[in-house]
């Protein structure tokens, strides 16, 4: 093979790959359809646009996701430096401004002496190998037809949604107050076990509790507020499904449980919100000095801090609705809304009966697949798997086998899961310490302790991997 290596998607994935492969020595061409050819979310023909979120979690190496990030820069990651330079308040999570971070991925990618970006949509599965395809959810139709053939139909789908953003100063700041979760700095709380009958947040709250920042803004509801809100959710009418998804005739949709609409969290049951991204644990309303019964939280969404998104808040309601419902919302009341939610449907292929642990086609020797196109969810794993197949893209063309992180750090065991899980049963997997070999010796109790362990040995075993390649 040559030390030419084509990649097919300038997404998060596309861009890591092309990377790691030009700064390996390779001469690298990454096609990238957009300008010429838009999709129904892009907004610009930048490499690595943000989506949905503009939050890549946690930055803690106690969270499977921070260690990822680290092991990613210890791999030579050009977004992560890039989204540090770019950073907005959000905690302990790294955010960024969406468009200033895109705008110079793409100029980074540009400048790069072993990169060459063509604009232009591909349509066929190129010749050259090794190859890699990082077209994301939403490759074009008739690459996507390419892409079944390639693995005999062996391919799934789930539903992925965007949540809206809004502009400060149509913020009602009377009603609106800034703070973070007691203890985090992230504000997204998933749903925690609670009684069936008992009440979210009724009575004082957990006043004098630690904040550890104040990067977000909060939306509190009385429980009056919180159930006028909910019902109107359950009854706002959504927008039709795109041509190309009505087409495959699905009977149930099945949504990514991260990101499900916010209504059909709504139509799961009224107090469904109030224990899911509406949870008001750690957060006291300095105007009545006790918790409120829910709250919506907006986290940055640029430097400036002049736009705000709502976080856990993805919808697939039409727009005119989207504008009606949410400004039930305190604060919301005249809120301007920048950019509405959306949703897409967003494809994978069944990765254990396909793919080794490099990403590479087992049929089909010189061929990568990248990013969420290989059942893993979230920008950073997206990254990752870039990184991993164009570090392994550019070792086959050296005449090297591949070469995968240890199971014990957060990077393996992604790559472990898209080999390892019964395929009957694979389904799209973010970074977590679930999927990452116990800890041997006694079983450690405390939470956080068992986290920094595994994260300490992650890091170690990753440093060893890096010595070998």
């Amino acid at each position: 093979m040559s030390k030419e290596v084509v990649v097919v998607g300038g997404g998060f994935a596309g861009v890591e790959a092309a990377w790691a492969a030009a700064e390996r020595g390779c001469t690298v061409t990454l096609y990238e359809m957009r300008p010429n050819r838009p999709t129904q979310v892009h907004r610009t023909s930048d490499l690595a646009e943000l989506v949905c979120s503009n939050s890549f979690k946690s930055n803690l190496l106690t969270n499977a996701s921070g260690v990822l990030k680290e092991e990613m820069r210890r791999l030579g990651s050009v977004i992560l430096p890039i989204a540090e330079k770019n950073r907005v308040p959000a905690g302990e999570a790294l955010a960024v401004d969406r468009e200033s971070f895109a705008e110079e991925v793409t100029r980074t990618l540009e400048q790069h002496p072993n990169i060459t970006i063509v604009r232009e949509e591909i349509t066929e599965i190129p010749a050259a190998r090794p190859l890699i395809i990082a077209t994301g959810p939403l490759t074009s139709d008739a690459l996507a037809a390419q892409l079944q053939g390639l693995t005999g139909g062996e391919s799934l789908s789930f539903y992925d949604a965007v949540a809206p953003t809004v502009t400060a100063d149509s913020l009602d700041m009377s009603k609106v107050f800034r703070a973070s979760r007691r203890g985090k700095g992230a504000g997204f709380a998933t749903a925690v076990a609670e009684e069936e009958s008992s009440e979210p947040a009724e009575g004082p709250g957990c006043a004098g509790a630690p904040e550890e920042s104040a990067d977000y803004l909060n939306c509190p509801f009385e429980k009056n507020e919180y159930m006028a809100f909910w019902q109107a959710l359950t009854e706002a009418e959504l927008a039709p499904m795109h041509a190309f998804e009505e087409a495959d005739k699905v009977e149930k949709m099945v949504f990514f449980e991260m990101c499900v609409p916010i209504e059909e969290l709504a139509r799961r049951g009224a107090k469904t919100m109030a224990y899911g991204p509406m949870k008001p644990m750690g957060l006291i309303d300095p105007r009545t000095g006790r918790r409120p019964y829910a709250v919506v939280q907006l986290r940055q969404e640029n430097r400036e801090g002049t736009l705000w998104g709502l976080v856990g808040f993805q919808t697939r309601m039409k727009w005119g609705e989207q504008k009606r419902v949410l400004q039930l919302i305190p604060g919301l009341e005249n809120a301007e809304f920048i950019r509405y939610g959306v949703m897409h449907r967003n494809t994978y292929v069944n990765a254990p009966k396909l793919l080794d642990y490099s990403c590479q086609f087992r049929e089909h020797p010189g061929i990568f697949l990248a990013g969420q196109m290989t059942g893993v969810e979230g920008y950073l794993e997206s990254a990752a798997i870039g990184i991993i197949a164009g570090l392994n893209a550019a070792r086959i063309t050296q005449g090297l086998s591949t070469a995968v992180p240890p199971r014990e750090s957060v990077l393996g065991s992604l790559c472990a899961y898209l080999v390892e899980t019964e395929p009957k049963r694979f389904s799209p997997m973010n970074s977590n310490w679930g999927i990452v070999p116990e800890l041997e010796g006694p079983v450690i109790r405390d939470k956080r302790e068992k986290a920094r362990r595994k994260g300490e040995r992650a890091l170690a075993a990753f440093d060893g991997f890096l010595q070998t390649l």
